[in-house]
């Protein structure tokens, strides 16, 4: 049985559609319906290229017209409903693939159906397209959506503005000026949906790559109006807090001055590829209070071309008490991973103490 993730396109799930298909247009011809989607390229195809397959061929059976093509993908989803059929992965993506394939000129047609299949399957995608070639219409419409009754569409709001959204295509305007998505987030920040405020996370969080300065103010303004409101912000200002930001270091308390850090030391200075690196350290709060530390570890891994690259890993985020020594040990596996590449030679390894960053000690790594 395979379980490469494209195989969620499989001949039974193509079975199942089908017979909704046939319920859904009277026309419809199966026997023509599995010609075209197993054609001879289909083994080879990936996951993304199935799901634009499966939207090319059902553009083969829907109504020439998009606008009646639109009310047809709704009765698709309603009748997938009424079978009791739900989306287990993504594989019903397809439907806001063809919207933005074959309805990108048929705006108002194109909003409706969004609307009603973002509550099926995401359309988070499907609907960037819409950003870029409508903006100030399309950004209109997203601010309405951000106080629909359905958490999906207010979840779609956010998310299919995020300038930075992975897999993607990216919103250059966005990136440039998110004074756009502010209304949007401003009215989700207190959404009771965890997933609706999650995503309004994520979206500050992209922004903050290109625009902290947007993120840093919001924080400020929003820290402390529920528990809720202050983990979004948390989330939002991830990327800012590993950079050590300092503004988002005090908006949050994190302050380094009375912490000491001593015994640092990499106690494997030689590390295979497929083992670990160990590294040991304590810390001291001279301070006469307790305060918070957020404690992270920055790697520096050596690329093919000799430079070295950060990543910054966190240790922990909590309180220490004063006249306390605390002595920590860490591991790090340097097992060969798909998403890093793993060379010989000299790496580096520091400690960060709410932002600040300690002298880097050096570890060679070996096949």
């Amino acid at each position: 049985m395979s379980n490469l993730f494209k195989d969620i396109y499989s001949k039974s799930f193509y079975e199942e559609f089908s017979q909704i298909l046939a319920q859904t247009l009277p026309s419809f011809d199966k026997e023509k319906f599995n010609t075209l989607i197993f054609n001879d390229a289909f083994a080879e195809l990936e996951l993304k290229e199935r799901m634009t397959h499966t939207a090319t061929v059902l553009h083969h059976f829907l109504p020439a017209d998009f606008g009646d093509a639109a009310e047809t993908i709704k009765q698709l989803i309603d009748n997938l409903r009424s079978a009791g059929i739900r989306e287990k992965n993504i594989e019903y993506m397809f439907f806001p693939e063809y919207i933005a394939m074959y309805g990108i000129d048929d705006y108002e047609n194109s909003i409706s159906a969004l609307e009603h299949v973002t509550q099926f399957t995401s359309c988070e995608f499907a609907v960037r397209p819409y950003i870029v070639k409508y903006q100030d219409k399309m950004l209109k419409q997203m601010l309405s959506w951000s106080t629909h009754d359905n958490s999906k569409v207010r979840r779609l709001a956010s998310e299919g503005a995020r300038p930075r959204l992975p897999w993607a295509m990216a919103l250059p305007c966005l990136k440039k000026d998110p004074n756009p998505i502010g209304p949007i987030l401003d009215n989700l920040k207190d959404d009771c949906c965890e997933v609706v405020r999650r995503s309004a996370a994520n979206n500050l969080n992209d922004i903050s790559k290109d625009n902290p300065e947007f993120v840093i103010s919001r924080a400020k303004e929003w820290l402390g109006s529920s528990k809720e409101t202050d983990a979004l912000i948390k989330h939002a200002c991830r990327t800012l807090l590993k950079q050590g930001n300092p503004d988002v270091l005090q908006i949050f308390g994190f302050d380094s001055t009375d912490i000491e850090l001593s015994d640092f030391r990499v106690t494997t200075p030689a590390v295979q590829i497929g083992k670990q690196l160990e590294f040991t350290f304590s810390l001291l709060n001279r301070g006469e209070s307790t305060t918070m530390l957020r404690l992270e570890y920055g790697l520096y891994y050596k690329k093919h071309n000799g430079d070295l690259s950060r990543k910054v890993f966190k240790i922990s985020e909590r309180e220490i008490e004063p006249c306390r020594i605390y002595d920590i040990k860490r591991k790090q596996s340097f097992k060969p991973i798909t998403t890093r590449k793993l060379y010989v030679g000299t790496h580096q390894v520091s400690i960060i103490l709410n932002g600040r960053e300690s002298q880097r000690l050096e570890f060679e790594v070996h096949k």
